[in-house]
């Protein structure tokens, strides 16, 4: 067991939890306990969570969207939980949530938020504890989670939780429509078709490709029977390209698309044509770095 310092500090701490998109996703292998042999690009959006955190008697948690549990089913409380396993530290917090990334999207939010709280508590009550340790203890909890953890884009392979750091964080501008519709992931990879050796290797399309030939070569495997069930993904993703695109995709298992653009004025315009439709929008500069950092407030 892992020892901490306790903390008497009352200071409220602030951090942000970031939303990702994944750049292709291409199903391997559909595994014998559930799981799929995956490759994925993740990167990272301007779509965020707000964290605070204060000391407290005992650990609460609570979230401004009412909708979602904040009980052991929230992954937030899971990771403290599994981290209280194998280290012993003050977990005597009261954490606020401000959601704002959008549920069941495909963008990650729950795994990322579950990272940012470790984050917070690796920088607050664990300081001596590295965070590819903390990286490694929470293995198993999500496979999203070790990008969140790090804050840098990486090519995801295994089940997604092997990460390759690699620049990949598009230039250009990225816009994001959320349809408010929810996908089961379960479902979506239960309903794909693997394909062990792709013509075109996920990591070879990233690093190697222009993204005039990614329209063409990045695929995400969940998307041809999350359209069949859902066509209105298919008409975003569409609409996205005849609004000037240079890429557009599902991103993870849906229901949010996201687009490429090398110009700002196309992907502004796209992104008021949608807002204009009345659906939930984001609009993330080039070479987008997320900020991790955690802060005392002001």
């Amino acid at each position: 067991m892992i020892t901490t310092e306790d903390s008497s500090d009352h200071t409220v701490w602030v951090s942000r939890s970031w939303a990702k998109i994944n750049l292709g996703l291409q199903v391997r292998n559909r595994l014998p306990n559930g799981y799929h042999e995956i490759a994925t690009g993740f990167c990272f959006i301007n779509w965020s969570d707000r964290f605070e955190m204060k000391k407290a008697s005992t650990f609460s948690l609570e979230l401004s969207d009412k909708r979602l549990p904040a009980d052991h089913n929230n992954l937030i409380v899971k990771a403290v939980q599994t981290l209280k396993r194998y280290v012993d530290f003050d977990d005597a917090w009261s954490v606020f949530v401000d959601k704002v990334i959008p549920f069941g999207a495909g963008l990650g939010g729950g795994s990322s938020n579950a990272a940012t709280m470790l984050r917070m508590l690796n920088k607050v009550v664990c300081p001596d504890l590295p965070l590819k340790d903390i990286h490694q203890l929470v293995s198993g909890l999500g496979a999203d989670i070790p990008v969140f953890l790090h804050g840098k884009p990486g090519i995801g392979s295994g089940i997604g939780t092997e990460i390759s750091f690699r620049d990949i964080q598009p230039d250009t501008w990225i816009l994001t429509i959320f349809p408010d519709i929810h996908v089961s992931t379960a479902d979506a990879y239960k309903n794909c078709m693997p394909d062990e050796n792709p013509e075109f290797p996920l990591e070879h399309i990233l690093l190697n490709e222009p993204l005039e030939e990614w329209r063409y070569l990045l695929t995400n495997d969940l998307e041809p029977w999350v359209i069949h069930q859902n066509p209105m993904i298919g008409d975003i993703k569409d609409q996205l390209y005849e609004l000037g695109a240079d890429y557009a995709a599902m991103s993870g298992s849906g229901s949010s698309v996201f687009a490429l653009f090398q110009q700002e004025f196309v992907a502004v315009d796209a992104f008021n044509q949608f807002t204009d439709w009345k659906m939930k929008a984001n609009i993330t500069p080039p070479s987008f770095i997320p900020d991790t950092g955690v802060y005392r407030s002001s």
